[in-house]
């Protein structure tokens, strides 16, 4: 990641070393933020494992028909990508013009943030973080999470899948096959955003499993152990009722990483597989998920992809 000195102003200690440690917050249920600004008085964040860079915007090109937000297009390094204007995408009021750039990548997608300026980069604890479903509107719903800084400041950490959901419009779940006797088998996934979750329940109702949502990984970890104590009690086999756990990386309250954790830690989810379904599609990302037990890893959002890796797994 390529920072320059002009965009992260001198207080530059240790900056590097935090972008370079990043893969053993595997387990701490902890996230690296980069804070932005976008010419109001909020602060805004967004998870340091999406963003490749930060430059001064470069020219941008204006095409046709482009969507509410998207300033145009840019080429840098080979790659050409689209440009959003955040404060204007999010409908923020501001005279100044944007010039800084955070280049960020999504799902082995590549696209440029114009905001006013980035800040730091901060460490915090997932169970800080809180999720903004039914607390917000509007803007709101591009918005996944709101943690507290020591100054009692708020942050609020961008959902960069609505927002891509929004400007470009949501991926298309193609042809998915159905399972033979798939009414017998059940996945639990647990993600914080509602376009993830309508994506994974859309390829399962195609494959005709039945399955069960959590809205971070707290909640699912609580739902998790319900379900086991229940088998236990009962004299039966976890697994009879429950064939793939598949979890989002980064959560509020508790990150899939810790969720997995937990899981293999018990014997009861022995034989269950899990599998990471993820925005962060990075090999930094993998070796994460490896160090904690995940057994497959699966980039958002293919439905294809996703449904060749269950396949297999519900059979």
């Amino acid at each position: 990641m390529t920072y320059t000195e002009d965009m992260l102003g001198s207080d530059q200690s240790g900056l590097l070393d935090h972008v370079d440690a990043r893969t053993n917050l595997a387990g701490t249920n902890k996230m690296e933020i980069l804070l932005f600004n976008l010419g109001s008085d909020e602060k805004f964040g967004i998870n340091v494992f999406k963003v490749k860079e930060i430059s001064q915007a470069k020219k941008i090109t204006r095409t046709p028909n482009m969507p509410n937000g998207v300033d145009g297009i840019v080429s840098l390094r080979g790659h050409v990508m689209p440009v959003l204007n955040l404060a204007n995408f999010m409908g923020i009021s501001t005279t100044e013009r944007h010039q800084t750039m955070m280049v960020a990548e999504y799902s082995n997608h590549i696209l440029g943030f114009l905001v006013k300026g980035v800040d730091r980069i901060i460490r915090v604890d997932w169970d800080k973080v809180r999720a903004t479903e039914g607390m917000l509107s509007d803007q709101g719903s591009l918005i996944t999470a709101i943690t507290e800084l020591p100054d009692g400041s708020l942050v609020s950490i961008l959902d960069v899948e609505q927002i891509l959901a929004n400007a470009f419009g949501e991926g298309v779940v193609g042809s998915v096959e159905r399972l033979e006797s798939a009414q017998s088998l059940c996945v639990f996934f647990a993600d914080d955003s509602m376009v993830a979750r309508r994506k994974i329940a859309e390829v399962l109702d195609k494959m005709g499993v039945k399955h069960i949502q959590s809205n971070n990984g707290q909640e699912a970890w609580d739902r998790l152990k319900a379900m086991a104590d229940t088998a236990q009690s009962a004299g039966t086999n976890l697994h009879d009722q429950l064939q793939v756990i598949l979890t989002d990386a980064e959560m509020p309250e508790m990150d899939g990483y810790v969720l997995t954790q937990n899981i293999k830690s018990d014997r009861r989810f022995d034989g269950i597989p899990v599998v990471m379904h993820s925005s962060l599609s990075s090999d930094a990302n993998r070796a994460m998920g490896r160090r904690v037990g995940v057994d497959y890893y699966v980039p958002k959002f293919d439905s294809m992809i996703l449904s060749t890796t269950l396949r297999p797994l519900l059979t």
